[in-house]
């Protein structure tokens, strides 16, 4: 079954089976070292190295709501905003939520902060708190094949003024 199969099946009973499956910290500290991953690579405006774990397949809505298929155009769009409006930056990433729907499936929720931006940024839609930080809410759902984990979905939403964000807990 191809992944993208597998993400819609999991879609479906996701809200069934999102509590029965516990996991083994092997495959927890595997998901975690992800996350750290994506966050040097961010900070180091690597593109290459940030879509190292990403689906061949996979898909991913950024934060302006644009919809994106595939690895080889998430790492084309990451080689862009690094160059672009989010060069120089630095990510920082909390995750808030992690479960297994099963012993493959991992979802993965963060608190993001982007900080350091020139003049030119940040995209035109988006707010930076008072502090001068970009606050989004990353949901990420990553597969395993083999011992392999993948992120299958990845789909960010930024923080409108006025909602509430807790400080993140650096860890």
């Amino acid at each position: 079954m191809n992944s993208m199969v597998k993400f819609c099946a999991i879609i479906v009973i996701l809200p069934f089976t999102i509590n029965v499956h516990a996991q083994n910290i092997s495959d927890t500290n595997s998901v975690q070292q992800i996350i750290h991953e994506e966050i040097a690579a961010w900070n180091k405006g690597d593109a290459e190295a940030y879509s190292k774990h990403f689906a061949e397949d996979g898909t991913f809505t950024n934060i302006l709501g644009l919809f994106y298929t595939g690895q080889k155009e998430f790492l084309v769009r990451h080689e862009q905003i690094f160059k672009g409006v989010f060069s120089g930056t630095e990510l920082k990433q909390t995750i808030v939520s992690l479960k297994f729907a099963s012993p493959d499936l991992a979802v993965v929720e963060t608190l993001t902060s982007v900080s350091g931006f020139s003049q030119n940024g940040p995209p035109k839609g988006t707010y930076l708190d008072e502090k001068g930080r970009l606050n989004t809410r990353l949901l990420q759902v990553m597969v395993r094949n083999d011992n392999d984990w993948k992120i299958l979905s990845y789909h960010n939403v930024d923080i409108k003024p006025g909602v509430t964000v807790p400080e993140l807990q650096i860890h």
